[in-house]
């Protein structure tokens, strides 16, 4: 039984996104630990929109007649526009059943007592994983609606992330399926990180509404002050790195496309190790352990605690997605 998730609506921008300066501190780390690996020195690889592996040209074959969807909306993701009440109109107007989120709501429990032929979600990454895994428990298809600040989710998944609203035609339009990875039981739709970007998402949970000057200041003195690796072994084989990110197919690893993947459907999960050696490695299933029984994590972007050992694995092709035809 999966175990209920509910949203935390205190934080006026809540979800993976971390305060600016911890964001840089993050891509500054990710992006010199990778430049001084050979393997991606000279690496070139095509963006996600420019392949639009997971959502081709619309045509009669692969369109389906509007469902009877119903859309959580999280109010607050993000600060731009639509507003949740407009986005919410916008949806009720094309026969979309929606509920806005109010403060400690379990927004899994009502996805899974919807009488809906598709769920969605409106919010931020860390808001997706939850109804996306109660879409497959109940074998419905799941919509993104991206709602967030960064919305990384829909933009590997080619949806438009600065239109909310026209997102809302994922209801009527493509159905495809997508890989998701599971930390033990816990699913993820981007990935699980260890290490240095968890503990900064960590003390972002811990000072919650000090959004200050000093942010990159306190993630810069996170980073100095622990240098010493993790400690785990990824399938009895020591690790030696400061960071572990297991992801949900392979993120492009060099600029301007840092942080992308150009698929969702490969099949695969990948382990990036920055600073150890090898630095990546593929497969359908690894086991992580450590002498910490309890480590922090970021799965998604979220705070979590995982208990060691860890199995994490992907499940290819399992949930069912829809996204809006192309224009055109």
């Amino acid at each position: 039984m999966l175990r209920k998730q509910r949203l935390d609506l205190e934080d006026p921008c809540p979800g993976p996104v971390l305060e600016p300066g911890l964001a840089e501190v993050v891509l500054d780390l990710m992006q010199a630990a990778f430049a001084h690996s050979p393997k991606y020195r000279h690496v070139r690889r095509t963006a996600p929109w420019a392949e639009r592996l997971i959502c081709p040209s619309a045509s009669p074959s692969n369109l389906r007649a509007p469902v009877a969807g119903f859309l959580l909306i999280n109010p607050r993701s993000g600060s731009g526009s639509p507003s949740a009440e407009e986005l919410a109109q916008e949806a009720k107007a094309l026969g979309i059943e929606t509920h806005i989120l109010r403060d400690g709501e379990d927004a899994a429990g009502l996805a899974r007592s919807a009488d809906a032929d598709a769920l969605g979600m409106a919010g931020g990454d860390g808001s997706l994983a939850p109804i996306a895994a109660v879409a497959l428990e109940r074998d419905l298809p799941f919509v993104c609606i991206p709602f967030g600040t960064r919305n990384h989710f829909a933009r590997d998944l080619g949806i438009d992330r600065d239109d909310p609203s026209g997102a809302l035609q994922a209801f009527g339009g493509t159905e495809r399926r997508i890989d998701v990875g599971r930390a033990d039981e816990r699913l993820f739709l981007n990935n699980v990180s260890l290490g240095i970007y968890a503990r900064l998402v960590h003390r972002r949970e811990e000072h919650r509404g000090r959004r200050d000057a000093f942010a990159r200041v306190r993630a810069w003195a996170i980073l100095l002050t622990h240098r010493q690796p993790l400690g785990i072994n990824i399938d009895g084989i020591p690790v030696e790195s400061r960071l572990v990110l297991a992801a949900n197919n392979a993120y492009v690893l060099e600029l301007p496309s840092l942080g992308e993947r150009k698929r969702l459907d490969e099949g695969k999960l990948y382990i990036y190790c920055p600073d150890a050696e090898p630095s990546e490695r593929s497969g359908e299933r690894f086991v992580v352990d450590a002498a910490e029984h309890r480590l922090e994590a970021a799965i998604d972007g979220e705070p979590d605690v995982l208990s060691t050992p860890v199995e994490f694995r992907i499940e290819p092709r399992a949930l069912r997605v829809l996204v809006p035809p192309e224009r055109g």
